[in-house]
């Protein structure tokens, strides 16, 4: 008999992990409505006091990859996604969404996954609205997209629409579950490489493992340590690295790469339009803080993407893209392709 969810809760309540097969068959039942808002939110809260393991993790992330709306990409070479966990509290504005941009100037094919804004004051999702782009094209429009400039977003509610079941559960509780970790590991294009942020040092060693369990070939795992989920410009950031198989956890630093350090305040926003206003001035090239963590997370995805062979000449790249103007005319490339295909 396949375990019942008062069963799973139990475990939870016991610390004792729930299999695989058994996450499998816990969370289709989850996807697919069959388990009541009550059990959904008592067994994801004890998953979480008990804190979800890489098994877990693993299994709830290929039920949701299974049930999701999926964009075919022929050709995955370089293909990469630049995502966020969110919920890191920092307020700052959409650092891995003007990243895209840059990185896909720069020669990198980019599926961007996201939504709307979680604990930022502006989601990916409501900066590109404010940028112009229509967010709701169909999958095979996106795959055009991708397939024509190198670069597509996929608005993650349009990609997931199992997770109406899980939506009104999350929203009512209001704290962190596995879902809030769970969406950077379900791109719908099937992106094998991938720069992903987390807001919590613990999910470094986690998320890069289950990205490794998932199939991912480069995946890079960073958490600032001043609390942002991207790499950091005001503080270290823990990198967890998945490449040819092997995983490996180190530290880089703002100075090694020749950055000045500086405060995250000085990336705040309070609406999408700030958050436009101050993307639009890295596409333009101002210097400052803002640029300087563009060119640091795009470089970041440039050597997970493997057309930079490390952090350090994925930054070059970055800087190259933004001085040219290649990543704003990126950017309005997009925007132009996402309307016309949408007319």
């Amino acid at each position: 008999m396949p375990i019942t969810p008062q069963e799973a809760l139990q475990r939870t309540i016991e610390h004792r992990e729930i299999f695989h097969d058994e996450m499998l068959h816990l969370m289709r039942l989850i996807m697919s409505g069959e388990m009541s808002p009550v059990m959904m939110a008592a067994l994801i809260t004890g998953l979480r006091v008990k804190k979800e393991t890489i098994g877990e993790i693993t299994a709830a992330a290929q039920v949701m990859r299974e049930f999701s709306t999926k964009v075919e990409v022929a050709d995955k070479t370089n293909l990469v996604d630049i995502v966020g966990t969110g919920g890191d509290g920092s307020h700052t504005f959409n650092i891995s969404t003007c990243s895209m941009f840059v990185a896909a100037a720069a020669g990198a094919k980019v599926s961007k996954h996201g939504g709307r804004s979680v604990s930022s004051k502006s989601g990916s999702a409501d900066v590109l609205e404010a940028l112009g782009l229509n967010i709701n094209l169909s999958p095979a429009q996106i795959a055009q997209c991708i397939a024509e400039l190198g670069v597509g977003f996929m608005f993650a509610p349009n990609h997931h629409p199992a997770m109406k079941n899980v939506a009104p559960v999350r929203k009512e509780m209001g704290i962190k579950t596995i879902f809030n970790i769970l969406g950077p590991l379900t791109n719908p294009a099937g992106a094998p490489n991938i720069l992903m942020g987390v807001f919590h040092a613990d999910l470094v060693g986690i998320q890069v493992r289950a990205l490794q369990r998932l199939g991912a070939e480069h995946a890079i795992v960073v958490y600032g340590r001043d609390g942002m989920d991207e790499v950091s410009l005001g503080a270290a950031t823990l990198v967890g690295e998945l490449k040819d198989g092997q995983v490996r956890e180190y530290e880089i630093h703002p100075e090694d790469f020749g950055m000045v350090m500086a405060s995250n305040r000085t990336l705040k926003v309070t609406t999408a339009e700030d958050s436009r206003a101050m993307l639009m001035g890295v596409l333009n090239n101002q210097a400052g803080p803002a640029k300087d963590i563009v060119a640091l997370n795009a470089g970041a995805a440039l050597y997970a993407s493997n057309v930079a062979n490390s952090i350090q000449t994925g930054i070059q790249l970055a800087q190259a893209a933004i001085e040219s103007g290649a990543a704003e005319a990126k950017m309005t490339a997009l925007v132009e392709l996402s309307r016309q295909l949408a007319s």
